[in-house]
C-alpha cells in the first residue's frame, strides 16, 4: 500500500479501473467464531462449495446485471464481472471474491444471496443463467447482510491517465 497525492483530475469512483470484494461466509455447525461476528456471515445450512464455484462461472463476462442490481434513475446495470472465485479457505470459511470493472448498488451482495441458495441447496445449478436473462431486479435474490463484505483492492490506471478513465467510465455508465 503507498499514499501520493493525487491530481485534481483524480475521481476515487470514476478513473478506477476495477474492483475487488471478499464476501466471507462460515457454514460451521457452531457458528461464527465471536472475535469475527461483523466481518464474516454465519449460515445455518452447510454449503456445497463446488456447485458455488460452477454456478459463479456462467456470471463472467460482459452481462447486463438487472436483476442483482437495486436500479438508478438514468444509470447502466451493465457491467463486466472479470472474476467471481468461490473457496472454502484453510480456516473452513466460505470466501467469494469478486472483481468488476464497477458494481452496482448491492450487486456484491445479490451475487452471493443468489450463490448461496444454490449452495445449500434451495436453487438448481442453472438459476443463475436464469438471473442473468432477466432485465429487471429479482425480488427472490436475497441480498446478503453487509458485515460479510469487504472491499480489498481497487484498481486504478496511471497518474496521467486519470481524467481519461473518468470520461469512459462516466460515459459507459450512463444510459
Amino acid at each position: 500500500m503507498r499514499i501520493a497525492q493525487v491530481s485534481s483530475e483524480f475521481d476515487a469512483r470514476f478513473s478506477a479501473l476495477w474492483r475487488r470484494y471478499v464476501y466471507r461466509v462460515d457454514d460451521a455447525e457452531g457458528g461464527v467464531d465471536a472475535l469475527r461476528r461483523h466481518i464474516v456471515l454465519g449460515w445455518r445450512r452447510p454449503l456445497d462449495v463446488s456447485v458455488m464455484a460452477r454456478s459463479a462461472e456462467s456470471l463472467l463476462g460482459e452481462h447486463d446485471f438487472a436483476a442483482f442490481c437495486r436500479p438508478r434513475m438514468g444509470g447502466s446495470t451493465i457491467r463486466t464481472l472479470q472474476s467471481l472465485d468461490v473457496r472454502r479457505e484453510a480456516c473452513g470459511e466460505v470466501s467469494c471474491t469478486a472483481q468488476a470493472d464497477a458494481f452496482c448498488h448491492s450487486m456484491v451482495r445479490s451475487l452471493v444471496g443468489a450463490l448461496l441458495a444454490v449452495g445449500d441447496g434451495r436453487r438448481p445449478l442453472g438459476w443463475m443463467d436464469t438471473l442473468l436473462a432477466r432485465t429487471s431486479r429479482a425480488d427472490e435474490i436475497a441480498v446478503a447482510a453487509a458485515h460479510g463484505l469487504t472491499l480489498v483492492t481497487v484498481g486504478y490506471p496511471s497518474p496521467d491517465q486519470y481524467a481519461a478513465q473518468a470520461a469512459v467510465a462516466r460515459r459507459r455508465r450512463g444510459l
